[in-house]
C-alpha cells in the first residue's frame, strides 16, 4: 500500500476522534505559546530592570517609591518620570567589572572597555578615550538603586509562575486527550480489523497462517496506537513548539530569525532521506515477525506432534532462524538510529549557536552593541527551546516509520475483498438439495467434474470414497465456502447463488470429525452464545445424544468449564456437545463429517439412536470412512477423482460387486463380506 493512502486512511480514523484530538492540539499550542513566554520575561527581566539600572537617571524633588536617595539628593530614571514632572541634572549608574559607579554628569557614549582609578571613569573605544569624574558605590547604595526595579522583577517573577503552572496543566490536558483520542482510534481500527476478519472468504485462511493474522490485529495495530500517541505528540508538539519559536526569534531580532531560518530544510530532507532507508528495514522487521508468531502458534498447537516425533531441535533451529534474520535488521535500524539521531541534531544545535555567538555575540563584547545583552540570552535560550522538539521528532522518526509500516499491513489485510454481509433472514427452507452438473475447481486443475445428484428433505445422503476424491468440496460448496465454476446449486429450487451466504448457513449444520470447542462452559459451547437457545434447549440437547450420562461426572454441569479446544475432555466428550450443538441450532440440513471416528464403539453405541433423531425431518449428508456407519443412508454416492462413479443403497452397491464393494471388502475382511448378488446388480446400475 502507498505511503500516501496509508497516511490518508489513518487521517480517516483519526477523525473518529476528531473533538477529543482538536481538544488535545488545542492544549498543546496553549502550553507551547506558555512556555515560550519564560524567554520573553527573562528578556524584560534583564533589558528593563536588571541593565537597566545605567539608563539615564535625572535628579527631582519628588520623593516617592521610585526616587532613591543618593548624597542628600533624589535620583529617578529617565523612563519613570511623568509628562508634567521637572527634571534635575542627569546622573549616571555604571558597572565597571564587579562594582558601580556613580557618575554627576551625562556620558555621550557607554561602548568600549571601562576601567576606574582614583575617582575618575575611563572609556577606551577605536583609539578614543573619554574620562568622567565619578563615585564608587557601595553595596547598600547600588541596592538602593535597584531598590525601585523590585516590583517590577516580582511582577515578572509572578507572571512567570502563572504561564509555568499554565504549561503544566495544558502538558496534563495534552497528554490526557491524546491518549484517550489513540485509544478510541485503535479501539475502532481493531474492531474493524477483527469484522472484516469475520467477511473474509474460508479460502483466505488457506493460504495465510493463524499467526501472521493475529499478529495484525494485536502486534500492528499497537505499533499504529505509538503513532497516535508518542508519534503524533511528539511530531505536533515539534511542529507547533518549532512555529512558536521562530515566532518568537522574529520577535525578538529579524536578522536572528533569518539566520536560523537553515535548520528547516535540513530537517526536512533528513526525515525524507531516514524514511527511505528505515521503511525498507521495518517491511522486513514487520514481516519476520508475524512469521515468529505464525511458528510459535504452530509449535503450540502441534507440541504433542512435536515431541512424539523428536522434532524439538528442528522447529528450535527454524525459530531462530527466522528470529537471527530479525535481529539482523533490527540492528541495521539501530545503526540508522545511531548515524541520523540526536547526534545530528547536536551537530546542527552547536552550528547554530556558534554563527550566532560568533556574528552577534562578538559584536556584543566589542562594543558595537547591534542587540542588548537581554535580547542575546532570550534568544540563546529561544534558540536552545528549538532543538529540544527537533530532538522529540528525530527519536520519533523510528516508531513513525515502524507505525506507518504497520497501518500499511494492517489495511492491507482490510483491502482483501471480503463476503458482504446481509442483515435478516430467512425462513427456515425444507432442505432439498439438487446438484447440476457441477464442477469446481480450487486453483486451476477440477477436484469436482461433472457432479450431479438429488437429496429430498428428511433423505440421508453418504459421501464415500478416497482421500482426495472430493467428499469435502462438496459440502464446502453447499456451504458457499466457495462457489462452483460451472453448474448450479439450488435449495429448495432456489440457486444458493442468488440468496446471501448468511441466510443459507442460518439453517445448517456440522459435526466435524475433529470438534471445536471455544473457551466458555458447556452450555456455551452448545448454544455458542446465541440468546434463542434456552438453557432447557441445551439440557434436553445435551440428553436426546446421549450426553447426560457421559458428562455426569463433571462437577458444575452445564456450567463446567472448557478450556481452548475443550483439551480437558475426552474425545467423546467433545463429539457429543458438537452432537448437542447440532441438534440445539435445528438445522435443515445436517452435515456429519464421518462424526463417530472419534467416539468409542461403546459411546457409538449410545448415540446411534440418538443420531436418528437428530435427522429426522432433516436432509442429512454423511462424510463416511467406516462404510459400517451408514448402511442405512438413502443414497450413498461413490466418488473417485471427482466424478460419481457408483450411487445407490448399501446393498444395491454391495450388490454391482464395484468400488463400494470392494472398499467395504476391505475394511470387513474377505471373509466377512457378501458376495454380489446378480439380481441387485441392474437396478442400482440404472441409478448411475
Amino acid at each position: 500500500m502507498q505511503k500516501n493512502q496509508t497516511g490518508k486512511l489513518l487521517f480517516k480514523y483519526a477523525l473518529t476522534a476528531k473533538k477529543t484530538f482538536i481538544l488535545a492540539l488545542i492544549m498543546l499550542a496553549v502550553g507551547v505559546a506558555a512556555d515560550l513566554a519564560g524567554p520573553f520575561i527573562a528578556r524584560s527581566m534583564i533589558d528593563d530592570h536588571m541593565l537597566a539600572i545605567e539608563k539615564p537617571f535625572y535628579e527631582t524633588a519628588k520623593a516617592d517609591d521610585e526616587a532613591v536617595s543618593y548624597d542628600g539628593r533624589y535620583f529617578k530614571r529617565g523612563d519613570r518620570f511623568t509628562a508634567d514632572e521637572e527634571r534635575g541634572g542627569e546622573a549616571r549608574i555604571l558597572q565597571v567589572g564587579k562594582s558601580f559607579v556613580f557618575v554627576d554628569s551625562a556620558v555621550a557614549d557607554v561602548s568600549g572597555d571601562r576601567s576606574f582609578k582614583d575617582g575618575v571613569l575611563t572609556f577606551a573605544h577605536n583609539g578614543e578615550i573619554a574620562e568622567y569624574p565619578a563615585e564608587k558605590l557601595g553595596a547598600a547604595e547600588v541596592f538602593a538603586f535597584y531598590k525601585p526595579e523590585i516590583p517590577g522583577i516580582m511582577t515578572l517573577v509572578g507572571w512567570y509562575f502563572v504561564f509555568l503552572a499554565i504549561s503544566i496543566v495544558m502538558e496534563f490536558g495534552k497528554t490526557y486527550w491524546l491518549q484517550s483520542s489513540a485509544n478510541q482510534v485503535i479501539r475502532k481500527l481493531r474492531i474493524d480489523v477483527y469484522a472484516h476478519i469475520q467477511r473474509l472468504p474460508v479460502n483466505f485462511f488457506d493460504n495465510l497462517p493463524a499467526g501472521k493474522v493475529v499478529s495484525r490485529v494485536t502486534n500492528d495495530t499497537e505499533a499504529v496506537k505509538d503513532l497516535f500517541i508518542a508519534v503524533l505528540s511528539n511530531f505536533f508538539s515539534g511542529i507547533i513548539n518549532m512555529l512558536g519559536v521562530y515566532v518568537a526569534l522574529f520577535l525578538l531580532d529579524m536578522r536572528l530569525g533569518l539566520i536560523c531560518l537553515f535548520v528547516v530544510p535540513i530537517i526536512w530532507a533528513w526525515v525524507v532521506l531516514y524514511r527511505k532507508f528505515a521503511t525498507k528495514y521495518n517491511t522486513i522487521i514487520r514481516s519476520r515477525l508475524s512469521e515468529i508468531n505464525a511458528i510459535i502458534n504452530e509449535s503450540i498447537q502441534g507440541m504433542s506432534i512435536i515431541r512424539v516425533f523428536r522434532r524439538q531441535e528442528q522447529t528450535k533451529e527454524e525459530f531462530e532462524n527466522l528470529n537471527e534474520d530479525y535481529m539482523k535488521h533490527q540492528n541495521k535500524m539501530l545503526n540508522l538510529n545511531a548515524f541520523t539521531t540526536h547526534n545530528l541534531v547536536n551537530v546542527i544545535r552547536n552550528l547554530a549557536f556558534a554563527v550566532v555567538l560568533w556574528y552577534f555575540g562578538s559584536a556584543q563584547l566589542g562594543g558595537v552593541g547591534i542587540i542588548s545583552l537581554g535580547v542575546l540570552y532570550a534568544f540563546v535560550d529561544v534558540l536552545g527551546r528549538l532543538f529540544q522538539p527537533i530532538t522529540g521528532m528525530v527519536n520519533q522518526l523510528a516508531a513513525l516509520d515502524t507505525s506507518m509500516v504497520s497501518a500499511g499491513r494492517v489495511f492491507a489485510l482490510m483491502d482483501e475483498p471480503g463476503e458482504p454481509v446481509t442483515d435478516g433472514s430467512m425462513p427456515r427452507y425444507k432442505g432439498n438439495v439438487e446438484f447440476k452438473d457441477v464442477s469446481f475447481a480450487y486453483k486451476r486443475d477440477y477436484v469436482l467434474k461433472n457432479i450431479s445428484f438429488e437429496a429430498k428433505q428428511g433423505q440421508t445422503v453418504a459421501l464415500v470414497g478416497h482421500t482426495g476424491s472430493g467428499k469435502s468440496s462438496i459440502i464446502n460448496l453447499l456451504f458457499r465456502f466457495y462457489d462452483p465454476q460451472k453448474g448450479t446449486i439450488t435449495i429448495d429450487g432456489k440457486p444458493v447463488k442468488e440468496l446471501p451466504k448468511q441466510w443459507i448457513r442460518q439453517h445448517m449444520g456440522i459435526v466435524l470429525q475433529d470438534p471445536y470447542l471455544f473457551t466458555g462452559t458447556i452450555a456455551s459451547n452448545v448454544s455458542l452464545g446465541d440468546e434463542r437457545i434456552s438453557r432447557e434447549t441445551i439440557a434436553k440437547a445435551l440428553e436426546d445424544v446421549g450426553a447426560t450420562k457421559i458428562l455426569s461426572h463433571l462437577p458444575k454441569g452445564l456450567d463446567e468449564p472448557v478450556v481452548e479446544k475443550g483439551s480437558t475432555l475426552s474425545a467423546g466428550e467433545r463429539q457429543l456437545i458438537s452432537f448437542a450443538r447440532a441438534l440445539a441450532f435445528d438445522p435443515a440440513i445436517l452435515i456429519l463429517d464421518e462424526a463417530t471416528a472419534n467416539i468409542d464403539t461403546e459411546t457409538e453405541a449410545l448415540i446411534q439412536s440418538a443420531l436418528e433423531v437428530l435427522k429426522r425431518g432433516r436432509t442429512t449428508f454423511i462424510i463416511a470412512h467406516r462404510l459400517s456407519t451408514i448402511r442405512s443412508a438413502d443414497q450413498i454416492l461413490v466418488l473417485h477423482r471427482g466424478e460419481i462413479v457408483e450411487r445407490g443403497t448399501h446393498e444395491e452397491l454391495l450388490a454391482l460387486g464395484g468400488r463400494y464393494y470392494q472398499m467395504y471388502r476391505l475394511q470387513l475382511g474377505a471373509t466377512e463380506a457378501p458376495a454380489p448378488a446378480a439380481s441387485a446388480m441392474q437396478p442400482a446400475m440404472n441409478r448411475i
